[in-house]
């Protein structure tokens, strides 16, 4: 199998930056990567494309339990001069490894989102976002094709306006310009937003998606209320 086709390559550099990629796999790939410049710019390009997600996720703190059960099978007293691999593992950036738990999750129930397609088929440039509340915990996910006309939404938790409102999502360009109104978000599940662009259009100068509380059924051509969940947009691509 030529795993240097790009459709290929750039599938593997995905699963292997979001951690999907595990076992013999994975293992093939970091030996691609070392053998292969193209495969390792292209593991690069992934994970800076993913690593504003992750800097968004709080910290990831394992349970006392999970360290004494680490510490029970895993620990050698004699290697106790240096650092056990998971010790080593844990010391990684805990948003990072966050981040890659949450993507995976996302493909795992929406796989066509950022084009977890067949190997065979074209890798679809797109733009997503990942916004969180004010405690910092990941509440929504969305994502459109560079060139698409809707905006899938899913909740990764349920979200409560308060009486006689309803979420509205906006994009906020870099230049602080008035945000851009998206559509009426779900309190729980998904949805698919009509855009009133191309997403190549509306998202090329955003960096931030965010939701307001606004009166429930009133069009709004910006935000009225307080913005109280919002995170990072980046492209794919």
């Amino acid at each position: 199998m030529n795993y240097l086709l790009p459709e290929r390559l750039q599938a593997l550099a995905r699963d292997h930056a979001i951690g999907t990629l595990t076992g013999g796999a994975r293992r093939r790939f970091e030996r691609l990567m070392r053998e292969h410049p193209q495969a390792a710019q292209a593991a690069a390009q992934w994970q800076a494309s993913l690593a504003p997600l992750a800097a968004e996720v709080p910290p990831l703190e394992p349970r006392e339990a999970v360290w004494q059960g680490l510490q029970a099978r895993l620990f050698k007293p004699a290697l106790a001069s240096r650092p056990a691999w998971w010790q080593r593992w844990f010391a990684a950036p805990a948003g990072a490894i966050a981040g890659a738990l949450l993507c995976t999750l996302v493909l795992q129930q929406n796989p066509a989102w950022i084009g977890h397609e067949s190997y065979h088929e074209a890798l679809p440039p797109s733009y997503v976002g990942l916004l969180s509340d004010a405690a910092g915990k990941p509440t929504l996910l969305a994502s459109s094709r560079r060139h698409g006309r809707t905006l899938t939404v899913k909740l990764l938790q349920p979200i409560a306006p308060p009486p006689g409102t309803e979420a509205r999502l906006w994009a906020l360009p870099k230049d602080g310009s008035t945000p851009l109104p998206l559509g009426v978000v779900p309190e729980k599940g998904s949805a698919t937003l009509a855009l009133a662009a191309p997403s190549e259009k509306l998202f090329f100068s955003v960096e931030r998606l965010a939701i307001s509380f606004e009166p429930a059924g009133k069009e709004a051509r910006a935000p009225s209320q307080p913005l109280v969940i919002s995170g990072p947009c980046v492209k794919l691509w």
